[in-house]
Formats: structure tokens, sequence, C-alpha cells
């Protein structure tokens, strides 16, 4: 018996080469398999963060508008220079569209002209000047059910400066 058990070997352990090998095709396939919905969360947060990008810089573009308008009485009468201000500061938004408005409040919360005094006595007259600009963003690529365009609008509204 002594002699059998001397000549009967142990089960021999798997080498590194061998245990390599078989866990190759596994990784490959695992690869294979998460590969395109890697991809497709990385185009979706390139997606995001471009409208992102685009969001805050129309919302910027509204605010520089109105804060060229609010200066003073005769810059918020300037329409055109305080869309042109907004479309200045978002150059790098292409076909980003501003509106630039002038209106007067009385103190109380009541529309009246800005040309003539209508306040009674006990309220003042208060000017403001609105920006509203807006901007459409194509997006990378067509993903189903979701539009291929998003259409980014901004409003902003300061008080005048008197």
């Amino acid at each position: 018996m002594r002699n059998e058990s001397l000549n009967s070997r142990p089960a021999r352990p798997r080498t590194l080469r061998s245990a390599r090998t078989s866990e190759s095709g596994q990784t490959l396939m695992e690869t294979a398999l998460l590969l395109p919905m890697l991809l497709l969360l990385l185009v979706g947060v390139i997606e995001v963060g471009r409208l992102a990008y685009v969001s805050i810089a129309v919302c910027g573009a509204a605010r520089a508008g109105v804060q060229y308008g609010a200066q003073s009485e005769s810059k918020a009468s300037d329409t055109s220079g305080m869309q042109n201000a907004a479309t200045l500061d978002g150059v790098d938004i292409s076909g980003m569209t501003a509106t630039a408005t002038h209106y007067c409040q009385c103190s109380d919360g009541t529309s009246t002209a800005c040309t003539n005094n209508t306040c009674s006595t006990s309220t003042h007259l208060v000017e403001f000047v609105q920006v509203n600009t807006r901007a459409e963003v194509n997006s990378l690529f067509k993903y189903p059910g979701i539009p291929q365009t998003f259409t980014l609008n901004s409003s902003a509204v300061m008080r005048v400066a008197q």
C-alpha cells in the first residue's frame, strides 16, 4: 500500500498560463457586452453637458443685455443697444436671438406709460427693462423618443437706476 500511494500523483494545480487563457475569453465577452452601454452613457453625458453650457450662456446673454439697459434712463430706451449687448455676450452661440423691452409701473404695481407720470401722488414711477433670449440647439445624434432640436429660452428683468 505504501508503494501505491507513492506512485499516484496528487491533482496538479492549474498553472497561471492556463488560468489566464480561460479568463481572457470571459473578459473579452464582458467588454463586448458593456462597451456599447458605456459609449451610450458617455454620449449622453456629453449631450447634457452641451445643453447645460448653452443654457447658461443664453441666461448670461439675457443678463448682459438687461444690465446694459438698467444703467440709466437713456440706455433703458435703447432697445437695440440692449439686444446688441445680449448678442455680443452670446457670440459663441449660433442662431441666438434677443428681444428687449422697456416698461414702467407705479410703485403700487399698476402699469403706466413711461412718457408721463400718471401715478397718484402717493406712488412714484418705476422703470424696468427686460431682455428675452432664445437659442435652438441640435443634438449630436438622433435618439428615439427625444426631439432632435431643443429650444432654450431665458428672460431677465431689472429695475432702471434712477
